[in-house]
Order: structure tokens, then C-alpha cells, then sequence
């Protein structure tokens, strides 16, 4: 006698739950790992891709790019998630993140784990950008600088 075989209908609720976007970050965030270019070439990569962005994107992005090499010279460009980053010692310290990337209505600007921004229990990693005024370049330059103490 042949025995009944149970089918069990799998669904992978993760594979559903990432958008497009998201799926194009990650991919571009495997081709990344998979290359191991010069820092010249990574930098090559970072304006390429500032380039490449739409027009207020790219003066957004433009002007942190300067504005993050001038703060902390020591900090080396590379693409984090198809974003520019900036890291120290192997660890992304910041990131611009263009309005277009999520279809958002703000670019980002953002820090992560290894900046030094701590103050007391709670303090902000990212920030909304639409437009750069002079403060908010000294706000920029001094937060890059503190982070990367």
C-alpha cells in the first residue's frame, strides 16, 4: 500500500517584505563586498555614483562629499549599500543617502555605530536634508570631526 505524502506549501514571508529598492541596495552591496579595488578606484566609484544621481541629489551629495573630506581627511570613500560613505580604520563612520535611492522626499545624511557622537542617552544618527545652508555645513563639519575623534 502507497503511502499518502504530505506537501507542505512554504512561504518565505522575508523574500516578500524587502521593497525593490531595497533588493537593488543589497545587490549593490554584494557586488561591493565582491570587489576589492584600490582606495582610488573606491573614490572613483563614490564620485561616479554621486555623478550619476539626480540634480539636487548630486549637488547635496557634491557638497558633503567636500565638506566630509575637508572635516576629516583621514576618512576613505567607499560605497556603503550603493551610497557614499565615508570610513576610518575599515568602520563606516558616515553616509549620504539621496532622496532618490528610496524614493523619499529627503536625502539623508547619516552616522553610524563607530562615530563618536555619544551625548548622554540619546542623540540623533541621521539627519534630513533638502538644502545646505552655512550652518548647516559648520553643524556637518562639526559632527564629522567629533566623530571621528
Amino acid at each position: 500500500m502507497a503511502t499518502a505524502k504530505n506537501t507542505v506549501k512554504r512561504t518565505d514571508a522575508a523574500a516578500d517584505s524587502f521593497t525593490a529598492e531595497e533588493k537593488a541596495a543589497m545587490k549593490e552591496r554584494a557586488k561591493e563586498l565582491k570587489r576589492n579595488a584600490s582606495a582610488a578606484e573606491e573614490e572613483q566609484a563614490v564620485l561616479d555614483k554621486i555623478a550619476a544621481m539626480p540634480e539636487a541629489d548630486r549637488r547635496l551629495a557634491e557638497r558633503i562629499h567636500t565638506l566630509v573630506k575637508a572635516a576629516a581627511p583621514e576618512l576613505t570613500s567607499k560605497l556603503w549599500y550603493g551610497m557614499p560613505a565615508y570610513y576610518k580604520d575599515g568602520k563606516s563612520i558616515c553616509f549620504f543617502q539621496d532622496a532618490a535611492k528610496f524614493k523619499a522626499r529627503y536625502a539623508t545624511f547619516g552616522f553610524n555605530e563607530a562615530a563618536r557622537l555619544d551625548d548622554g542617552n540619546m542623540w540623533p544618527s541621521s539627519f534630513a536634508l533638502l538644502k545646505l545652508t552655512p550652518a548647516d555645513e559648520k553643524r556637518i563639519t562639526e559632527l564629522v570631526k567629533q566623530a571621528t575623534r
